[in-house]
């Protein structure tokens, strides 16, 4: 094993997945969209309709329980620090409520304090503080290891603390670390999962993407210390911390905004993450709704099957990103515990010693050997990067448009990015499947298009999935567009997508949805073709 000092680097590889906007994201303090450059009219009134709850016009409860506590906005990281100021990771990625985990951090203060919140809606505030530790004695822990056959980057540090959950309610937490003195401060995600998903709509916090992206100790999936492909990890580890989001990952652009609305919608809602959905094939026995979030790449075989054969029993699936299911990895142990490191070979698959030992490939699902295009689960594709389109609407009368006053051919712009998916028949593709946005694109000289899509099964599930990864950025979507916030994405879509999701998030919530919005095939109409 070598050791490697932790430089911590932009991401220097094939595409920039909107990781700087994770301060916007986090910075938005509620959901409503606000007023435009448009006249005196807000986007809400442009589109025809009030948002629930968020004003004299809003049809829902206040959020009761959990989600309608009083919310602690200070949850924000406001002084990172250095680099090296301070830092950690969890060695679970998830606990049920009241099992422990290990805190494992590194920081140049001589103590630290451990601040656990759970995030939700709490009335605009995002954030509860649940738990706080005592003052705890901090060190500088030892550098990274490269492990030279795989470039795997792990730490092996020495334990700082045990979390005790006894009394944490269920849900996504971010533990945010703060050095003495001010002198830095960091998160530490992990999920609190739920025992039972029966009944519920069930959150998935696709941790295993998470890793794939992260460049913490200058390697990950898709790059090494070189910038090349042929430099990256075939192997990455949650032994380490997250580089994005001052350790945040990817959460606070792609899960938190969509956490945030369905609690304050009031929706029954169940946690977990991609590798404990992988883990137990009845976890989503009973459930209501499955959600993949904004980027959720990476699957296992058994994560898919347990998915589908979910679908295939009732359980709605909504697929609120894109890019969804394109990997297909491997769950393995590190000396802290199973399911502890993501294998994915990519295109190097024949040197995976499990793909020699019998098992599948570790390579993108559509491609030999044992090809499965994940259209057959989602019934859009991934069809490429980068764009940044305006996302355009064909099907307005659909019931997912309901209450946004929509017509044919209104456009918002930026809502198509970076990354799109799209119908294509040819992939194996469900059918009856409805088109309901079919967004022109240019992906890098090549003309295609982005698809909202919506399918439904003989079990009755409803299965819709966005097309596009910033489905869920955007719903923090405020102003004009001009700051450059959320991908310069304006109000208008911000009100477009809070629409459209609360429309799911009822439905989906309310039992299959196909048996009361059963699908109505217009692939002909839109492509040309059956």
């Amino acid at each position: 094993m070598g050791e490697r000092r932790v430089p911590k680097r932009k991401p220097g590889r094939r595409r920039f997945l909107g990781l700087a906007a994770a301060a916007a994201a986090a910075a938005a303090g509620g959901l409503a969209a606000c007023g435009t450059n448009r006249g005196a009219q807000s986007a809400e009134q442009q589109l025809g309709y009030q948002p629930s709850g968020t004003g004299a016009g809003g049809s829902s409860p206040s959020p009761q329980g959990e989600a309608g506590k009083a919310g602690n906005a200070d949850w924000k990281i406001s002084n990172a620090g250095p680099d090296d100021a301070i830092e950690g990771w969890s060695d679970r990625v998830s606990v049920l409520p009241g099992e422990s985990f290990g805190l494992y951090v590194s920081t140049t203060a001589p103590g630290f304090t451990v601040s656990a919140y759970r995030m939700g809606w709490y009335g605009g505030a995002r954030g509860r503080l649940v738990w706080k530790s005592d003052r705890l004695p901090g060190s500088k822990q030892e550098a990274a290891h490269l492990d030279p056959k795989t470039r795997m980057v792990s730490t092996s540090w020495a334990r700082s603390t045990t979390v005790d959950t006894s009394g944490w309610p269920e849900g996504s937490y971010l533990l945010r670390l703060d050095a003495d003195g001010g002198a830095g401060q960091r998160y530490v995600p992990v999920t609190v999962r739920s025992a039972s998903t029966a009944g519920k709509t069930v959150i998935v916090n696709a941790v295993p993407t998470w890793q794939a992206y992260n460049l913490w100790g200058d390697y990950n999936l898709y790059n090494g210390q070189n910038g090349a492909y042929a430099t990256r990890s075939l192997v990455v580890s949650f032994d380490r911390p997250y580089q994005y989001a001052d350790g945040a990952g990817l959460f606070l652009v792609y899960e938190a905004p969509l956490i945030a609305l369905a609690e304050r919608l009031g929706i029954p809602l169940a946690y977990t993450t991609g590798i404990d959905l992988a883990g137990d094939p009845g976890l989503l026995k009973g459930a209501t709704a499955l959600i993949s979030l904004g980027h959720d790449e990476y699957w296992s075989p058994e994560q898919r099957a347990n998915a589908t054969a979910a679908r295939d029993a009732g359980t709605n699936l909504a697929v609120l990103g894109a890019n969804c299911c394109f990997r297909r990895v491997r769950y393995e142990a590190s000396p802290t515990g199973p399911n502890r490191t993501v294998v994915c070979y990519k295109t190097s698959f024949k040197d995976d010693p499990g793909f020699a030992a019998g098992q599948p490939p570790t390579n993108d699902y559509r491609v030999s050997p044992q090809a499965d295009p994940e259209s057959s689960m989602l019934g859009v594709i991934y069809d490429g990067y980068p764009v940044d389109e305006p996302y355009v609407v064909t099907n307005p009368g659909h019931w997912l448009y309901a209450g946004t006053g929509v017509q044919a051919g209104d456009s918002f712009p930026h809502l198509v990015g970076v990354e799109y998916d799209r119908v294509n028949t040819g992939f194996p593709t469900p059918k009856p499947i409805e088109i309901l946005a079919h967004s022109p694109v240019t992906c890098e000289g090549r003309k295609s298009f982005s698809d909202s899509a919506y399918y439904t099964v003989p079990s009755g599930a409803g299965v819709f999935a966005s097309g596009t990864m910033r489905w869920v950025e955007a719903l923090d979507a405020t102003g004009d567009g001009s700051s450059g916030a959320d991908h310069s994405m304006n109000a208008q879509a911000g009100a477009l997508t809070q629409r459209v999701t609360e429309n799911l998030l009822r439905a989906f919530a309310a039992g299959p949805a196909g048996n009361t919005h059963p699908a109505q095939d217009n692939t002909a109409e839109v492509y040309g073709k059956a």
